[in-house]
């Protein structure tokens, strides 16, 4: 009995592990459940992380490419692909492999390249962009931006409010707004100071008044809104602020 209890009392340790794999658009899996992490397929490269945590990239018939070795590792964008080193620093790799931007930076933009250029944040948690050279095109001044979209950033400075930038980091739409989406169709979202979203166009012009407390970008001609901050319901408007049903 005192064995039963004693032997009862020892808990066996089990660590429960979820492993990712591929399915084609049919449902059927093609690459079986291996990787202890992985992203969608991005120009024709997904990358997967080994039982190490060390993540590398795999082409569509799961063969690597692109060996394990980095500490961590963002889909490919524009052909170049952000990678975290044994420091935690941050560069670009390219399709073969090779460090085309070294490993220099606190964070990159998830999004990656978007029209020839990155978001990149250094030591100092300012964020800029780069080019695919690497050179710093826009200063690491900004308190926080989103990637460029039709020629334009928004951008947020030091007091919290946001504006709009060119590729040449001119101010083009002055910093007014308490939070800015990109441009999608001429048009972003923006919110006043009493957390109302509209939308301007690229002169910063309001053109959809201030009335929602979400929004998303604009698709077809459509965007989605929400009358209610965390509400399920999202309602479809057009370009003109109308509700369509």
């Amino acid at each position: 009995m005192e064995n039963k209890r004693i032997s009862s009392e020892k808990e066996v340790e089990l660590k429960l592990f979820c492993l990712w794999g591929f399915k084609d658009s049919s449902g059927m899996i093609v690459h079986p459940c291996q990787w202890t992490h992985a992203h969608s397929f991005s120009e024709g490269l997904a990358g997967v992380a080994d039982a190490n945590g060390d993540w590398g990239f795999i082409d569509k018939t799961g063969k690597y490419v692109i060996p394990s070795q980095w500490k961590y590792a963002h889909s490919f964008s524009e052909g170049l692909a952000g990678v975290k080193d044994a420091n935690g620093r941050w560069g670009f790799i390219d399709k073969t492999g090779e460090l085309v931007i070294s490993c220099q930076w606190k964070r990159l933009d998830l999004s990656g390249f978007r029209e020839g250029l990155c978001i990149v944040v250094d030591d100092n948690e300012k964020w800029g962009f780069i080019d695919k050279m690497g050179e710093v095109v826009i200063p690491c001044q900004w308190k926080y931006a989103l990637w460029f979209s039709e020629g334009l950033a928004a951008v947020r400075d030091d007091n919290g409010i946001c504006g709009f930038i060119d590729k040449t980091g001119k101010m083009v739409i002055p910093c007014q707004w308490g939070n800015a989406l990109w441009f999608s169709e001429g048009l972003a979202g923006v919110m006043n100071d009493n957390g109302k979203w509209g939308f301007i166009d690229k002169t910063g012009k309001v053109v959809i008044p201030y009335k929602w407390n979400n929004v998303q970008w604009f698709r077809n001609g459509e965007a989605r809104v929400q009358m209610t901050w965390g509400d399920s319901k999202w309602l479809t408007i057009d370009r003109n602020g109308q509700y369509v049903v």
